[in-house]
Formats: structure tokens, sequence, C-alpha cells
């Protein structure tokens, strides 16, 4: 019992804060440390979340992509040292929870529609953007 509770204040102090909110059928651009000897430089892979699994220190996202007419999958883990950040390029609208299917198919089929205005997820911050809080007077 007392070893689970260090576990878990290890893995507290590993995880990131600065992880933005993303789901599958985004489009983000994950930012990799790439070290090759004694230089350091960073590497973008944009690509659209067709996973997302895991929870807390072992949370992974899978990103598919189709460049050159090859398809290529990625899978990262969330809270790697390796990741520097993490950027939403477009929301994504769809009904399902992984999107596996993208791997077979191309073209228009391929293509996920996005998620425009203020919908169920954006609803929180477009009311707050729009209607600023007013302080009473006294």
């Amino acid at each position: 019992m007392n070893e689970c509770l260090l576990i878990s204040e290890l893995e507290q102090t590993h995880i990131k804060k600065d992880i933005p909110d993303f789901r599958v059928g985004d489009t983000i651009s994950v930012y990799t440390r790439i070290i090759e000897g004694e230089k350091e430089r960073i590497q973008v892979f944009t690509g659209t979340v067709i996973a997302r699994r895991g929870g807390g220190l072992s949370e992974t996202v899978a990103l598919y992509r189709v460049s050159y007419g090859a398809g290529m999958e990625r899978v990262f883990m969330i809270h790697s040292p390796r990741i520097s950040k993490i950027e939403i390029t477009k929301s994504g609208k769809v009904r399902r929870g992984k999107l596996y299917y993208l791997r077979g198919v191309s073209g228009k089929a391929a293509k996920v529609k996005e998620n425009i205005g203020p919908g169920k997820r954006n609803r929180n911050k477009a009311v707050s953007e729009e209607q600023p809080q007013e302080e009473p007077a006294t």
C-alpha cells in the first residue's frame, strides 16, 4: 500500500501540465527532440490522431499521415521528456473512438471533417470570450 502511494507521487512529478486538450480526429503537431551525438534538434511530426490510449504517465497517442503516397503511423508517449511541445492544428469532428479505418482508405474517404464554430467542445470557451464577467459596483 505504501509503495503504491510512492509510485503515484513519483509519477505526478513527471506528468506534464502544458498538454493541450485534443481528441481523436484532431490534427496535431508534435515537436520531438532528436539527439544525434553532441547535437540536438527539434523535428515536427504533423498528423491526424487515430488513437489515444493509456492514462497517467504511460499515456500514448497514435498519429497518422500520408506523405509521398505512403502512409506513416507513429506512436508518441505524451509525457516523455523527448516531446518538447504539442500544438493543435485542426479540430476534427468524428463519431468514433479510434480511427484505424484511415489506414486503408485514400482520397476523399480519408478526409476528417473540421469542427468549426462553437460546438460541444468549444461552447464554454466561446461564451466566456463573448461575455466577460463584470464586477459588481460597490
